[in-house]
């Protein structure tokens, strides 16, 4: 038997159930800050430190051996490098191919350093938690324990788990590793502090049941500090929002559909501070029946596609990595004369028409919108319509590359000259608190209305169904390290509206009053949009117009309609620009049944149709010429008749995980 690794080395652990190593880049270009209240937009993004150290990927940063917990299992050499914890058995026989023996940093959400509870241990413990792959595409928890037994004393073993866990750490969340000097625990910032709004309805219920079981403990792996509230009626998050005090967030994310998104985004641009508001950084984890912006942050991380829980998996184990993109926003002027602001696209016709009478479906949740498609095919209307658009082109700028076949279309004449319009001025008012500081323990308080109380979460993600990772029949059993330095905030659950009603909650001066229950929310505030002349007037030079019949119309955002619908496969979170789609009249059943099919893999575009349009666009106005329609925003019904929308390039920052270097998996 070899002799015990020395102080020196250092340790690794790794799971011994994953599949074949796909490549994770680690020098983001955004993550989140350091602390509350930095300044810049991309401060606030980014993720926990600068750019990842300028390493060859599969250079080893720590190599070392390591027992196995209990102590009577097998040693293992160690090999970390930035994509992946590679696992070799040394004892008793060791394994040339180890089976397993490879940990993608991609499928870990965190680590920890463990002591034992028996005295006479002089050894130390270092963990993970990791999410493997299992044959059939889903995952699975699983953790392994490494045993650092290398010195006599504990302090030294503990300095190595220390080690190795700062180490993983780093690389985790894409913080840059010291060159010089010794890798503690020290160089680690204090964690990320993320305020959880939960729709607990979405997702036919599911949501408040997979944010217990499966969000809130791979956050508490992850070491992230959250306060967590449920929303309880239409608009109640773009009320919180509204009136938070925002330096105290380094991100708010969204546990349901892409509702809940809106309404947060919303509140954010009817604030007047609505600048400084946009640089918290807005994060989506998927728990409704509409998951479009999940699915392209799932596609942007490298992962398969995916739907429910898979795609929540999927996108908490990013959300845990840190790191962010800029986000387009899409200034939408209604009839009325009033704005809202959308992510993800403005519908009219055959996708506005699915959306909404599914709703009657929702008890089916994301299969909702394949029974609205077999109706909507049964009943297909087509409308009359004006459909222009100013093309990227026409800007000076670059656009994207067009997917499908161009379309000559005639230019619309008009001597209207194009001014911006003056900015609103910037008043900023004091706002007042509407989330508690209180250190209220997990399962103190629960949101009224929750079928069962939150779950115990101790820090270094210790809950009650880890009790068996860290003991074994005749083991003495570990516990997380008490001198690991705790973060500031412990996880915790917040009533809402915390403790007093509604009525008694002050306004903040200067804000608009929050919208009751109507589904469009109206911002006075946000940025001037310059490319479009007043809703009615003629339209400048350079637009091109087109008056046909529509059989649907959309102007999309990011690169999904659905979780599992690519519907414009070119487009990023960040490129400036409103990918617009049209399907014209004339087209059949079948043939519209086979674009929405191959909307799955993305390659509609290349099927040929010649009633299917795309241009990719700075703004567009759609002019219904048809009395009845229904027209969505979003997924949320806004009132039917003209509208026009420019795009805003990165005007929010998405929290999205670092990207995937090799595309998705296989």
């Amino acid at each position: 038997m070899p002799p015990p690794p020395g102080p020196g080395d250092r340790q690794v652990n790794g799971l011994l159930e994953t599949e074949e190593e796909w490549a994770q880049r680690l020098d983001l270009s955004l993550t989140w800050n350091q602390g509350p209240g930095a300044g810049s937009t991309l401060d606030r993004a980014k993720g926990m430190a600068p750019p990842a150290p300028s390493l060859a990927t599969s250079t080893p940063i720590l190599h070392g051996e390591f027992g196995s917990y209990p102590a009577r299992g097998p040693r293992f050499a160690l090999t970390l490098t930035q994509q992946a914890l590679h696992i070799q058995r040394l004892h008793p026989k060791p394994e040339a191919r180890p089976r397993g023996g490879l940990v993608p940093l991609s499928e870990v959400s965190g680590c920890c350093t463990l002591r034992s509870r028996s005295p006479s241990d002089s050894a130390a413990y270092f963990c993970i938690y990791t999410y493997p792959r299992a044959r059939r595409g889903t995952r699975r928890r699983a953790t392994r324990t490494f045993r650092a037994d290398g010195a006599a004393a504990y302090e030294e073993n503990r300095a190595e788990a220390q080690r190795w866990a700062a180490t993983l750490t780093c690389l985790l969340r894409g913080l840059p590793l010291p060159r010089d000097g010794e890798i503690t625990l020290e160089i680690l910032p204090r964690p990320p502090r993320l305020l959880l709004l939960v729709n607990p309805f979405g997702g036919r219920g599911l949501a408040w049941q997979w944010c217990k079981s499966h969000v809130l403990p791979m956050i508490a792996e992850a070491g992230l500090s959250f306060n967590l509230i449920q929303t309880e009626r239409q608009n109640h998050a773009r009320e919180l929002v509204q009136g938070l005090s925002l330096s105290e967030w380094d991100g708010i994310i969204t546990l349901s559909g892409d509702g809940l998104l809106y309404e947060v985004l919303n509140g954010l641009l009817a604030r007047p501070d609505w600048e400084e508001a946009l640089k918290t950084p807005v994060g989506i984890l998927p728990c409704g029946s509409g998951n479009a912006l999940a699915g392209a942050v799932n596609q942007h991380g490298g992962f398969a596609p995916a739907i429910g829980l898979d795609l929540l998996l999927n996108c908490s184990l990013l959300l845990c990595r840190g790191g962010g993109r800029p986000l387009d926003l899409l200034s939408v002027t209604l009839a009325s004369g009033s704005r809202c602001f959308s992510f993800l696209s403005v519908a009219w016709g055959f996708v506005s028409d699915v959306d909404i009478q599914s709703e009657r479906f929702r008890a089916l949740g994301s299969a909702r919108f394949t029974l609205g498609t077999v109706v909507g095919l049964a009943t297909l209307h087509t409308y009359r319509g004006r459909l222009s658009y100013l093309p990227a082109t026409a800007t000076g700028e670059p656009a994207s590359p067009r997917p499908g076949s161009a379309h000559s279309l005639p230019r619309a004449k008009s001597e209207l000259t194009l001014t911006p319009e003056p900015a609103p001025p910037a008043t900023h008012s004091p706002l007042h608190r509407s989330v508690s500081d209180l250190p209220l323990p997990l399962p103190a308080l629960a949101s009224p209305g929750s079928p069962e109380p939150l779950p115990v979460l101790s820090l270094n993600g210790g809950g009650p169904e880890l009790a068996g990772d860290w003991g074994g029949a005749e083991d003495a059993p570990l516990s997380p390290d008490p001198l690991l330095p705790s973060p500031p905030c412990s996880p915790r659950a917040v009533l809402s509206p915390i403790t007093k009603e509604p009525s008694e909650m002050p306004a903040p001066p200067g804000l608009p009053p929050p919208c009751p229950d109507g589904p469009e929310i109206a911002s006075n505030w946000g940025p001037p949009d310059h490319l479009l002349p007043p809703l009615g007037a003629p339209l400048p030079t350079g637009w091109v117009t087109m008056e046909e019949d529509f059989v649907l119309m959309l102007a999309i955002s990011p690169s999904h309609l659905g979780a599992d619908m690519v519907a414009a496969p070119h487009a990023r979170f960040d490129d400036g620009l409103v990918h617009l789609c049209w399907v014209r009249g004339g087209i059949s059943r079948a043939t519209l049944l086979r674009i929405f099919l191959a909307m799955e893999r993305g390659s509609h575009f290349g099927l040929g149709c010649p009633q299917l349009g795309y241009a990719a666009v700075r703004a567009f106005r759609l002019e219904p010429l048809t009395p009845r329609g229904v027209l969505t925003v979003d997924g949320e019904v806004v009132e039917y008749g003209p509208v026009q929308a420019q795009v805003h390039p990165g005007l929010a920052t998405l929290l999205t995980g670092p990207p995937g270097l090799l595309g998705p998996e296989p």
